[in-house]
């Protein structure tokens, strides 16, 4: 059974800062795996998104890439791209945005009630719907394409893969989970 992190009263600030600067750093790291398409890259970014909405239910999930688009606006190149504040306003910029819903409604989805791995890879399936409707309503605005051609340049050629990073975070997300319960926990708060 999948349980999102205790609750905050559990751990202290120090502990929820450094498990969401775990995944902003691992969205970091994911980002770099990228094969440059254009206009919008395949990377690994949303397997980070969903691990961390998995893992650190919606608060936190959302925090992480909120940590990791704030790193983007004030100008460090940790987007695909390596633009930085100028990624916000490119092409990938509703995807880069949607990465903190796209955790945060993952998270909730999870802390109300996602406890075996069909449920979590639905949360995760509604998390990257969520990132797909903030990319592709971006991308269309930026290049001025219509609907379809936004979704056939954005969304329709990722769509497969993505399925597949669903199916394995939700598949790692407890083990995730205990990992960094018994990391980030002295030994009597752990479960």
């Amino acid at each position: 059974m999948l349980r999102s992190l205790p609750k905050t009263r559990d751990f202290s600030e120090l502990q929820r800062l450094a498990m969401i600067a775990v995944f902003t750093v691992l969205m970091i790291i994911l980002t770099q795996i990228k094969i440059p398409t254009q206009p919008v890259p395949f990377t690994m970014q949303p397997f980070a998104v969903l691990l961390a909405g998995l893992v650190l239910g919606g608060r936190d999930g959302a925090l992480a890439m909120a940590s990791y688009v704030g790193l983007i606006a004030l100008g460090f190149p940790v987007d695909a791209n390596g633009l930085g504040t100028a990624a916000l306003f490119s092409a990938t910029g509703g995807y880069i945005i949607g990465f903190v819903f796209a955790a945060g409604v993952t998270g909730l989805l999870v802390e109300f009630g996602a406890k075996t791995f069909w449920m979590r890879a639905l949360a995760g399936f509604v998390g990257i719907a969520v990132l797909y409707l903030f990319g592709i309503v971006v991308l269309k605005n930026v290049i001025g394409m219509d609907w379809h051609a936004a979704w056939m340049a954005g969304g329709y050629p990722f769509l497969g893969l993505d399925i597949i990073k669903v199916l394995i975070a939700a598949g790692l997300a407890e083990g995730t989970r205990r990992f960094l319960l018994n990391t980030m926990l002295p030994p009597e708060m752990q479960k």
